[in-house]
């Protein structure tokens, strides 16, 4: 008689690993692997007939899978005691405020805030609904009025003079933070609503010294999901040396660039973030570059030239994010640097940056500290509803109701 094998603790984590990864690469990538497998014979030659699965891609499957996975993983490294609660398991995969979007959640965090008893807090009720508030503003008045001259620089990137250009591909950095930690702002104040706390998902991003540090505050959810479970195992099994460093900086970063979307695109996008991270490798290991950055940090101005340069680097990653293909990504690259039109900016766009931008990043930096960038408490009774109405007005007054849902939705 065949003896069958006893499953084991790590036989149950592979097997999660593969049914929920399954589950995301056949939805999110089979197509885009197809396709590209097919495009990369045709270019020998050889002409192959595939079928695809033109499925529709479920709504935050990569936020739903992530979660799931890091209950499995942490329950095997033994950081957490699973649940025999089916119903608050699948309440916190299921979350509705996060759910499409984020933030990806542990199970250690959130979990136990299912398993027990919440009551109404009118503090914490009344600060969900100003976060609430101030991530509607960022998304139905900055990012979408921001999105409606993107779309059209983008479209028309071979008639843009380079100033345009350039100053496009900063408002796109700029609506994308406006556009998706609103969203997260939504998520968290509803959360609060329901007695829930959900992590913070971005500090600031956009006032960031370096690219590490961006990460260290930009989508802070993912970030640290990739680090604890991607990452740190990695490095610790692969990190010999300077070599290896690099090598597991890259894979990390293509992987992030790939968790985004099925396109070359975002690979590019990864791609060009982890050589960022390169010199964050070199300074970690040389003491002397450790000094002199403390150094440099240490001046006012060295801090805003680092934190403009900064941001201009990161814009200049966001153009293949925001491009349908490498093609258009390229040619975006080659009217802004190679070939470049040195007429003034677009007006429109100016008036967008003056009317829209340069207040909001203004009051973002005025609000940098807080938990989030509409933490009003301090503030007198007669000018906090003073900011209610007037963000109420503003949303009802220069919302652009016609434009697509939140640009994560898609991932």
């Amino acid at each position: 008689m065949m003896r069958i094998p006893r499953l084991t603790a790590k036989h149950l984590l592979y097997l999660s690993l593969a049914v929920n990864l399954g589950i995301l690469i056949i939805f999110k990538y089979y197509d885009f692997f197809v396709l590209s497998f097919q495009e990369a014979f045709a270019g020998l030659g050889i002409h192959l007939n595939v079928r695809t699965l033109n499925v529709i891609l479920p709504l935050g499957i990569s936020f739903y899978t992530f979660q799931t996975l890091s209950y499995t993983i942490d329950i095997y490294r033994k950081h957490l005691q699973p649940t025999d609660n089916f119903v608050n398991f699948f309440a916190y995969v299921s979350f509705f405020p996060q759910l499409v979007a984020g933030p990806i959640e542990r199970a250690a965090s959130l979990l136990p805030q299912f398993e027990t008893e919440r009551k109404f807090d009118r503090d914490l009720s009344t600060d969900g609904l100003r976060q609430i508030l101030w991530g509607f503003f960022k998304k139905m008045v900055i990012a979408d009025n921001i999105g409606v001259q993107v779309d059209q620089i983008f479209a028309t990137y071979t008639d843009q003079s380079a100033p345009t250009l350039f100053l496009g591909m900063m408002m796109f950095s700029i609506q994308l933070y406006a556009d998706f930690s609103g969203y997260s702002d939504i998520a968290v104040g509803t959360g609060k609503l329901f007695g829930f706390r959900l992590m913070t998902n971005f500090r600031a991003p956009i006032f960031s010294k370096s690219i590490p540090d961006f990460w260290s505050r930009w989508h802070i959810s993912m970030t640290t999901w990739f680090r604890d479970y991607l990452y740190k195992p990695m490095a610790a099994r692969f990190n010999r040396g300077r070599l290896m460093s690099f090598v597991t900086i890259i894979v990390l970063f293509l992987v992030i660039g790939l968790w985004h979307g099925a396109n070359w695109t975002f690979i590019a996008y990864g791609l060009c973030n982890g050589l960022y991270f390169i010199p964050n490798v070199l300074k970690r290991q040389n003491m002397t570059a450790r000094k002199a950055l403390r150094k440099l940090y240490s001046a006012a101005y060295l801090v805003a030239l680092m934190t403009a340069l900064t941001f201009i680097l990161n814009s200049l990653t966001v153009v293949f994010f925001r491009s349908p293909d490498i093609k258009s990504s390229i040619g975006y690259m080659v009217h802004l640097f190679i070939n470049p039109k040195w007429l003034v900016p677009n007006p429109d766009v100016m008036k967008i940056w003056f009317f829209y931008i340069i207040p909001f990043v203004i009051f973002e930096w005025m609000q940098r500290d807080y938990e989030h960038q509409f933490d009003i408490r301090r503030y007198p009774t007669w000018l906090r509803f003073t900011l209610y109405y007037l963000l109420i007005f503003l949303i009802i007054l220069f919302a652009n109701f016609g434009k697509p849902p939140f640009i994560y939705f898609q991932f």
